[in-house]
């Protein structure tokens, strides 16, 4: 993306980071020098919305808060929606984007195909990102960057676990969840579920598992997200999983937000 320039004069050395889903926005300013937390907000919606209505409720919390008069040393979104794919880097062709998502996803012909990068970790993301929502922060900000949240949540876990046997993490979200298994620090298993019961959630997680050949019984699985111990995911997870956990987020060196627990908001504060 080019450098644009704006009218904006007043540089903060703050990193700003947005997360967009269907189903939520978070805003997320932190001091890039101490790690402190300037400004969160978010704002969950009980349905999905359309990239029309996300725009609105986008320009409604920027003009409701003054720190975004100024402009920032860094601007990440990250967008956390189900119409992505992974695909190994040596079988990757930039011009049949499409043609990866077509077999798991419903796409339109005018949808704008981005991708990102694991380098050393041989791994593309193929995904949807919203336009309109990438140019108003391009003429509001000028340049940013802009990844998938599924980007976001492998490179922060891979690059810090290195455990050799087997190992789950899944991230739990409003109606949906993101389940990971690694092997000898390497990707196993990356999938998204939908779900509306505590009883879908252990079903998609038992059927992942049992598809890698692998046992509940020693299998170590971590949580992080919108969950808690005393939460029914948690205790659902519990009767079925032996050795389960909330991940313990504080080796990640990350912004806290006051008020919330470390393992929440994770793929946000995480923002590369």
């Amino acid at each position: 993306m080019a450098q644009k320039t704006n009218n904006i004069s007043n540089t903060l050395n703050y990193r700003l980071s947005v997360q967009i889903s269907l189903n939520g926005l978070s805003f997320l300013v932190s001091n890039q020098d101490t790690q402190k937390t300037i400004l969160f907000a978010e704002k969950n919606f009980d349905y999905s919305i359309t990239p029309e209505e996300l725009l609105i409720e986008v320009e409604n919390i920027i003009s409701e808060n003054n720190i975004f008069n100024f402009s920032f040393n860094d601007i990440s979104i990250v967008y956390a929606t189900p119409v992505y794919t992974l695909v190994p880097l040596a079988l990757f062709d930039e011009t049949k984007a499409s043609e990866y998502l077509k077999f798991n996803s419903k796409i339109l012909a005018n949808d704008y195909m981005a991708h990102d990068v694991l380098d050393t970790h041989d791994i593309v993301v193929v995904y949807v990102p919203f336009m309109n929502i990438n140019n108003y922060f391009f003429e509001k900000f000028g340049t940013f960057n802009y990844y998938h949240a599924t980007t976001v949540m492998l490179k922060t876990i891979l690059s810090h676990e290195k455990y050799a046997l087997p190992k789950m993490f899944l991230h739990i979200q409003n109606n949906n969840f993101d389940s990971v298994i690694l092997k000898d620090g390497k990707l196993e298993l990356c999938n998204s579920y939908s779900y509306k019961t505590p009883e879908d959630f252990i079903y998609y997680t038992l059927f992942a598992i049992e598809q890698l050949n692998l046992n509940p019984d020693t299998l170590p699985v971590h949580l992080f997200g919108e969950v808690e111990k005393d939460d029914s995911i948690y205790k659902i997870a519990y009767n079925y999983i032996r050795h389960i956990e909330i991940l313990d987020a504080s080796k990640y060196n990350l912004p806290t937000i006051e008020n919330t627990i470390s393992h929440k908001h994770f793929i946000l504060k995480n923002t590369i």
